[in-house]
């Protein structure tokens, strides 16, 4: 099983990119440019990774390609397009984005979001991008959200079929779809769930955590993990059980690199309780 997070500062060098990733304990990481960076550049940060046995586990897209405003939603698809492209160039597990939302804020929730109307328009978008790209190094994912699809393990199978291409994959962050107390309190089975219907399809998984506030009505935060209610026996025994141990566990959305080194000390403990070798 393949771990990583953040890399913070900055960095002369793609070899010194590597070794800093490999003193944070890192043997995953995000790739660190996107598309516009000039093609030497990327085979600098390519060749880095692998001499310190790195696996590149995602390149992000991050954008709303549902976005009402015709203009910015062909943008966006545009971007989506050369990053996938990026992530088949350097054989990333996977390129990643939001399937979108009808919201003003880019990842919003919006009423119409989880409509049938919504569902095709995911679909028929995905189909396009992988369609323009035809990746063979990679994989196209959505990352899961409480407020559009994917936000289950069965609206993710449903989009694995409607999508129907060999190269759209499954990406799991299940802080994302513990959206409710019940849910949040029995996280354990939320993850047994994910990884029972959807392992074969997995390419990438998120790690943070999540905690209830007292406040009225609902409120869940997330939180470093190890500071929540997130079952992370069972979601490191479900990712290291997956068959390509490339697939990696990948921290994100802390801000201080000290929140870092924490949730690593405290995930590298977890995994050597259990006997998973990160």
């Amino acid at each position: 099983m393949r771990f990583g997070g953040m890399i913070f500062g900055q960095w002369d060098s793609p070899e010194q990119w590597a070794e800093r990733a490999r003193e944070m304990g890192y043997t995953g990481v995000y790739f660190p440019v996107d598309y516009r960076a000039d093609t030497s550049v990327i085979d600098g940060y390519v060749n880095a990774a692998r001499e310190a046995d790195l696996v590149i586990s995602e390149i992000g897209i991050w954008n709303n390609l549902m976005d009402r405003d015709e203009k910015k939603r062909s943008e966006n698809l545009e971007r989506a397009v050369h990053q996938l492209e990026l992530a088949d160039y350097i054989s990333a597990n996977c390129c990643v984005n939001i399937a979108g939302s009808y919201s003003d804020t880019w990842d919003g929730p919006h009423r119409d979001n989880l409509t049938p109307r919504a569902f095709d328009e995911i679909v028929q978008t995905t189909q396009r991008i992988i369609d323009a790209v035809r990746p063979k190094n990679t994989y196209y994912t959505l990352e899961p959200m409480p407020w559009m699809y994917p936000d289950s393990a069965d609206s993710y199978l449903s989009l694995l079929k409607a999508v129907d291409r060999p190269r759209f994959a499954a990406h799991v962050d299940i802080v994302n779809v513990l959206s409710s107390p019940q849910l949040c309190y029995r996280s354990g089975e939320v993850i047994r769930e994910w990884f029972d219907k959807l392992g074969p399809f997995i390419r990438s998984c998120h790690a943070k955590d999540i905690r209830l506030d007292t406040r009225l009505t609902v409120h869940l935060d997330e939180c470093r993990p190890g500071l929540g209610e997130m079952d992370y026996e069972t979601y490191v025994r479900c990712v290291s059980s997956l068959r390509d141990d490339r697939i990696c566990l990948m921290l994100e959305h802390m801000t201080l690199q000290q929140d870092y080194v924490e949730a690593t000390r405290y995930i590298k403990g977890v995994a050597e309780k259990i006997g998973v070798r990160l």
